[in-house]
């Protein structure tokens, strides 16, 4: 699929790696509609990047359907969706206070897993709709975490809600075969996002201690850059993809 045949979702699109990822996208050709609930930075950064806005909640569905309706709308078709958005919390199964709040737990679940899943579904059944120009129908990158693999302490809700991200990327791409849609996930390590940059530059610096080589951040544009790839490589399907600069947490 050529990057500027594309017309994407990118959800949790206003900030961070989803930003990253929308501004790539639109720099190379790309249709691009982002989904957020930030409706007051989401219109403004689409509008100058010269995409379309949906204030979306990713775990409602009658709000992904409407966001898909507007996609339709300024794009025409939807032939890719990544999923960026989601939440993290830090939180000990038992700590000083007593056990986890199961109400976060469950709210980190809903965000990160199911709402990817509601847009997959959701997307999934529109791109089948699309008219295919050859065997390739459409593509859907979600977004993992190192977490997924060797999460550190008060990540259990976090880690847990990546691993089911990496956990069902090969039943995804097994279901939506016959419907010509692959899909893979990216399992970025620690990334300069804004929650980041706003740290100490020592702080920062023993984030990034860790990391193999090269010894520093992962700059969201190379996250982007992933993605563009995956989009593009059509005999890449069902794959995780640690993207961590050999990054193993301890």
């Amino acid at each position: 699929m050529q990057i500027k045949d594309i017309a994407a979702i990118v959800t949790g699109g206003a900030s961070g790696l989803g930003a990253a990822t929308a501004r790539g996208l639109r720099a190379a050709g790309a249709a691009v509609t982002l989904f957020d609930r930030d409706a007051t930075r989401g219109p403004a950064f689409a509008a100058g990047i010269g995409a379309a806005f949906a204030e979306v909640d990713v775990t409602d569905e009658a709000s992904v359907a409407a966001g898909i309706g507007t996609a339709v709308a300024a794009m025409g078709r939807i032939t890719a969706l990544v999923n960026c958005a989601g939440i993290v919390i830090g939180e000990r199964t038992v700590g000083r206070d007593g056990p986890h709040a199961l109400a976060s737990f469950r709210q980190v679940i809903d965000v990160n897993l199911v709402g990817s899943f509601n847009c997959i579904r959701l997307v999934g059944a529109e791109m089948a709709k699309t008219a295919s120009t050859g065997a390739e129908r459409g593509v859907i990158v979600n977004t993992a975490s190192v977490a997924a693999f060797d999460g550190q302490k008060g990540q259990a809700a976090y880690a847990a809600s990546k691993a089911g991200i990496a956990g069902m990327t090969l039943p995804l791409a097994r279901d939506l075969a016959g419907l010509g849609i692959r899909v893979c996930a990216i399992a970025p390590g620690v990334f300069l996002t804004p929650m980041l940059e706003g740290l100490p530059e020592d702080v920062q610096a023993g984030l990034a201690a860790d990391v193999t080589f090269p010894k520093r951040l992962g700059r969201p544009e190379e996250f982007a850059d992933l993605v563009r790839f995956i989009l593009g490589a059509e005999y890449l399907n069902g794959e995780v993809i640690r993207l961590d600069g050999a990054l193993r947490m301890r």
